[in-house]
């Protein structure tokens, strides 16, 4: 019972030029010979935890660098056959010769091409993680926006659950209703990343919240952060950078929760990116907690700038992930979900905030699929 309006056009964003896919292949395979300096190096092949992830990163750009690296060989082929053809005027052999040459390689150049728009599409940089940090905020509406974070919460563990995937509370800050402050999931599992990529962002509901005596509808809002969890050479924190703060950990109203100095708060001097941790009775367990939270932010940062610098028109195909973006209303009078970044909209809300996702995610995903198309330009 979806209905897909008509979407609107994806301008792109005023800035910096779109990046040719010529560019964006080239980039791809410097980063493949980057790897292979790196592995190369005796420090690196002697620790298995750094060779693993590089290894593992080189398999998948492979995928996509083989076929371009055989696209060039094609192309320069058959650059060389035109020049004999031009060379070759009065020959009508070698004519006949140069131009069976030519079309074979134009044919292979154009099959390898799709080949490497199909890999571009079904795993495009970057989204191929399969650990992520989901961040759920209640924003504005009091304890109303705290019960809708709840919901918001409990939607995205039935969705995680009905795709297999491993999921933890890592931490939670609850209020006396039940709702959620705060609360932060990680969760593990095949394309996870791919498909929940787009969930960041402000998220608001309209209903008679379950406060309200009079039955007037009100409007609240949640937030929600998507971050892909790094590889431990994806993103370095350094010591020196960290300030580590240890106290007693609290519960409601400032009740005491145990006597020792279990709770940790962790903050990264260069961004300035803070995470408090208290869930666990341990300080070991809270620091490591907190590490993994604060790794997953500051590498959400530094790669939210280089996807900007990448693709300046990112935030025109379905939105910049910013939090401050309203991407989505849940209206439960008319039991109607709206994703305002693609004009799509579905009247079984109460089956979507059971977990039922993959129609509103499907959708979200075919828009980036038209958008990215749209930027594979010709091989020159």
């Amino acid at each position: 019972m979806a209905e897909n309006q008509p979407k609107p056009a994806l301008s792109r964003a005023e800035g910096a030029p779109p990046q040719t896919l010529a560019a964006r292949l080239g980039q791809l395979d410097k980063r493949v010979e980057e790897i292979e300096t790196l592995v190369s190096l005796p420090e690196v092949a002697r620790e298995p935890a750094k060779m693993a992830p590089l290894m593992r990163e080189r398999g998948r750009l492979m995928a996509i660098v083989e076929p371009y690296r055989k696209w060039r060989a094609a192309r320069e082929a058959r650059r060389q056959a035109e020049e004999l053809l031009r060379a070759e005027a009065d020959d009508a052999a070698m004519r006949s010769l140069a131009q069976t040459e030519i079309d074979v390689q134009k044919e292979i150049e154009q099959r390898l091409l799709a080949d490497i728009q199909a890999h571009l599409l079904a795993r495009d940089e970057g989204t191929d993680a399969t650990r992520i940090i989901l961040e759920i905020r209640a924003g504005t509406g009091g304890e109303e926006a705290a019960l809708f974070a709840r919901d918001l919460y409990e939607m995205y563990t039935h969705y995680a659950d009905a795709q297999r995937w491993k999921r933890e509370t890592l931490s939670a800050s609850a209020t006396a209703l039940g709702g959620f402050r705060e609360v932060v999931l990680g969760l593990e599992g095949p394309d996870v990343y791919r498909k929940l990529q787009f969930e960041s962002g402000g998220h608001r509901v309209q209903r008679v919240p379950e406060t309200e005596a009079q039955g007037r509808i009100h409007t609240s809002a949640a937030t929600v952060a998507v971050m892909p969890e790094p590889e431990s050479l994806e993103v370095q924190i350094k010591e020196e950078d960290l300030v580590i703060e240890t106290m007693r950990s609290r519960g409601p109203g400032g009740q005491k929760v145990n006597k020792t100095s279990s709770a940790v708060r962790m903050s990264h001097k260069p961004t300035g990116l803070v995470v408090h941790m208290q869930d666990e009775k341990s300080q070991h367990r809270n620091r490591e907690k907190a590490l993994r939270i604060l790794s997953a932010r500051v590498f959400d940062l530094y790669e939210s700038k280089k996807r900007a610098e990448r693709s300046a028109d990112r935030k025109s195909k379905i939105g910049s992930g910013d939090r401050s973006q309203r991407i989505r209303t849940y209206n439960f009078p008319q039991n109607r979900l709206t994703d305002h970044r693609i004009n799509f909209t579905a009247y079984n809300l109460d089956q979507v905030i059971q977990g039922s996702l993959d129609p509103v995610i499907e959708a979200l995903l075919e828009a980036d699929r038209a958008a990215q198309l749209g930027d594979l330009e010709t091989l020159e």
